[in-house]
């Protein structure tokens, strides 16, 4: 239980007050779909997280397609919910996992302990006949205290230094789909490619079915890196990297970040260079 919950357990605690369900559905092509899903039903008892209004921030110049939000504004966000130190947040998504570990990650960026995806997400729920609600619930606020974790994420400037310094002390990992990594193909960014020295791997080779694969299988997917070196992972925009550092701290690597503007903040930099193929 220390990254992801079954739905078994979910399902025995529904009606316990000190859990919050955290839908975050989302879809990158159509960003009302998500919330347009949950209104018509979702886990019982649960509250909506949007990526776009309440996990990211505004675009701008630099910080990405998906930058991170504002603090003040998430808190306000958790504190609506319901939320504060002693409530455990299971966060959940349409079964891909990455939009539930982008929540999961925040709050433990703002030094939330108690929170974890639910495994399989809405699609396992839903396959299991489980009991879903169109009620939109509403909570007493209660305050939410931030204490940034700055330790789990990468700044630019520590990414540029890495990459020009090829510094051996850390690892870059780029988590999206190989191609893109590689530069045959790149759907979304004005650019193709990788960040110079990135390594891959694939944030979806994490999952088996929708489930998450158990610490020892993690293990093997990263076993040609060195456990005692800083890694750093990043995808296009933030969100996909999010099950890979679940993933190596789940195959036991104490030193993960997230470069949250990932290859859409990078390529905004003019003077770095990107590279293709292997």
């Amino acid at each position: 239980m220390k990254y992801f919950v079954d739905k078994e357990w979910v399902l025995d605690r529904l009606d316990d007050g000190n859990i919050r369900m955290a839908d975050c559905r989302y879809n990158l092509s159509s960003s009302d779909d998500g919330y347009e899903s949950y209104l018509k039903d979702h886990i019982p008892g649960a509250v909506y997280f949007h990526l776009g209004k309440d996990l990211a921030g505004p675009v701008l110049v630099h910080g990405g397609r998906h930058p991170l939000p504002d603090l003040e504004k998430l808190r306000g966000s958790l504190q609506k919910a319901g939320i504060n130190k002693d409530t455990t947040v299971i966060a959940y998504d349409g079964g891909e996992g990455a939009f539930a570990a982008r929540l999961w990650w925040l709050l433990k960026y703002v030094g939330h302990e108690n929170v974890f995806v639910l495994d399989g997400g809405y699609k396992g729920w839903i396959d299991s006949e489980f009991p879903v609600s169109s009620e939109i619930p509403t909570y007493q606020k209660k305050d939410f205290d931030i204490k940034v974790n700055e330790g789990i994420l990468a700044s630019y400037e520590e990414v540029k230094k890495a990459v020009n310094d090829k510094d051996e002390a850390s690892i870059l990992i780029d988590s999206r789909d190989c191609k893109r990594y590689l530069g045959i193909e790149e759907p979304i960014d004005r650019k193709a490619g990788h960040i110079p020295g990135a390594i891959n791997k694939v944030w979806s080779e994490g999952y088996e079915q929708g489930f998450f694969k158990p610490s020892e299988e993690q293990e093997k997917r990263f076993t040609d890196l060195d456990k005692n070196k800083q890694i750093i992972v990043y995808c296009g925009s933030g969100i996909t990297a999010t099950p890979n550092f679940i993933a190596l701290k789940a195959a036991g690597f104490e030193n993960v970040k997230l470069y949250a503007g990932s290859f859409s903040d990078w390529i905004t930099y003019d003077e770095n260079d990107v590279e293709t193929g292997e």
